[in-house]
């Protein structure tokens, strides 16, 4: 069988390259050896957002009361519905994907993919049944999974990654997260929001250690008023499992501290799925656990491209998404734009949420910039106030010299659906006072946008 292209993998890189590569005539074959949609879609990005918002509606009904509503009785979660819903909000998305996959003649084959030659991809299904494709071009868009520490090894009981923490049989007592990153945070906050009593254990200064400092700071003590406990510049030495509860030893500037918990979830980073894909036998290049590609995701073997969490980059759904589309449209000799990866923005699901995109203050400051600082807080806006939560800011950069967007940084109610102002503003090279003079509707929490760069150039209203 001869393909155009054959994309091996079929999560956000994978699956928008094969249709993006549809659209432009290709013969297109996806290999997938688990479900359509890969981690983002079945264990990843999709089901976590059906817990969160789950907590979310948890949340608002314990403090009901404060919205002048009445509820009979304490309301309690029904962990095993919540669960419930969380798969079948995934399994709807991958049959969706399927759909597209049929709408624009895509050929699924089932089974582990590895490279053969540079036009050759061998498959091999369930039965250990290998067949050999042939194509013009292969993607690989393998993407990545949970990293295990030496001294944290998952045994998927006490010890579990971020997919156990997806399906648990029931409400643990206590937790101990390991990694304060978007994953361990998310999670953190989801079974602190259930009832569960946990710890978040970060070993560098704050969580969300790639977030601008304020943010970051600002979503610990919302986690701390939560009844979460919080270590930072801390370490997860050894956990004992040989008793009923894990007991954690943490080493902390103070010294070494033991915390019990019934589980403790490592959330330390993904490792990417390079083994078996066939890239020594071929030639392709990788240097430490990443594919090395040039600007249109080709390797330095003809017609082997590769997109997503096995490159070097943001190992963000959304980065590898336009990735395959860049990558498809080039190899239809299209001529796209490089991926401007200082304009991907970042987003954190908690409660209060966190987004961002571009430069933190401390980064701007160390590229030389002399800058111009804006902050306006969720607690001069009318409806944050309205809407019963005043958590959270909005703080915007801009360059003193010509007013370039340098970054946005945000934390509170629904800024993950806010923050593509700023990631299309500063596509735009739009400057601080033209955002100053977009007029933003009343009341809305996008106002705070506006209202920040105002501050940045002493014009802010509501402060």
């Amino acid at each position: 069988m001869k393909y155009d292209l054959i994309v091996i993998g079929s999560g956000p890189g994978g699956y928008v390259a094969a249709i993006r590569a549809a659209q432009l005539g290709m013969k297109t074959a996806v290999v997938e050896r688990e479900e359509i949609g890969g981690i983002c879609l079945n264990w990843g990005c999709i089901p976590t957002k059906a817990l969160l918002k789950s907590a979310q509606v948890f949340n608002y009904m314990k403090h009901a009361s404060d919205y002048g509503i009445s509820l009979e009785g304490e309301p309690k979660p029904d962990f095993e519905a919540i669960v419930k819903r969380s798969r079948d909000v995934a399994d709807g998305m991958s049959k969706g994907v399927q759909y597209l996959f049929k709408k624009n003649k895509i050929e699924l084959l089932k089974g582990f993919g590895k490279l053969k030659s540079s036009n050759q991809v061998e498959v091999t299904d369930a039965e250990k049944k290998s067949t050999t494709y042939e194509a013009s071009h292969i993607i690989l868009a393998t993407g990545a999974r949970s990293r295990e520490l030496p001294n944290l090894p998952i045994d998927g009981k006490k010890i579990i990654g971020y997919r156990k923490a997806m399906t648990l049989d029931k409400l643990p007592e206590s937790m101990v997260v390991v990694g304060s990153g978007a994953i361990g945070s998310e999670f953190a906050f989801f079974y602190n929001s259930m009832g569960v009593d946990v710890t978040l254990v970060e070993y560098l200064p704050t969580i969300l250690p790639i977030e601008d400092e304020e943010v970051s700071k600002q979503l610990e003590r919302s986690f701390k008023k939560a009844k979460m406990k919080v270590m930072t510049n801390s370490s997860v030495e050894k956990v004992d499992t040989s008793g009923k509860l894990c007991k954690v030893t943490i080493k902390t500037k103070k010294g070494e501290e033991v915390v019990e918990a019934e589980i403790v979830l490592s959330a330390v980073g993904i490792a990417t799925n390079l083994e078996g894909l066939g890239l020594e036998e071929t030639g392709v290049k990788t240097e430490k656990g990443k594919v090395l590609v040039d600007d249109f995701y080709k390797t330095n073997i003809e017609g082997v491209y590769a997109i997503g969490d096995i490159v070097h980059g943001p190992a963000l759904a959304h980065t590898a998404s336009h990735e395959g589309i860049t990558c498809a449209e080039a190899i239809a000799g299209m001529n796209p734009d490089p991926i401007d990866y200082g304009n991907i923005p970042s987003c954190t699901y908690t409660n209060p949420e966190v987004a961002s995109v571009g430069m933190t203050e401390k980064q701007a400051k160390e590229a030389g910039y002399e800058i111009k600082v804006g902050k306006f807080p969720f607690s001069a806006s009318g409806k944050a106030s309205a809407a019963g939560n005043k958590e959270g800011f909005v703080k915007v950069i801009f360059d003193a010299k010509y007013g370039e967007w340098l970054g946005c940084h945000m934390i509170g109610d629904n800024v993950t659906e806010m923050i593509a102002e700023a990631v299309a503003a500063r596509k735009l090279e739009t400057t601080g006072h033209e955002i100053i003079k977009t007029i933003h509707p009343h009341p809305t929490m996008s106002e705070a946008i506006m209202e920040a760069a105002a501050a940045a150039y002493d014009e802010v209203i509501h402060l």
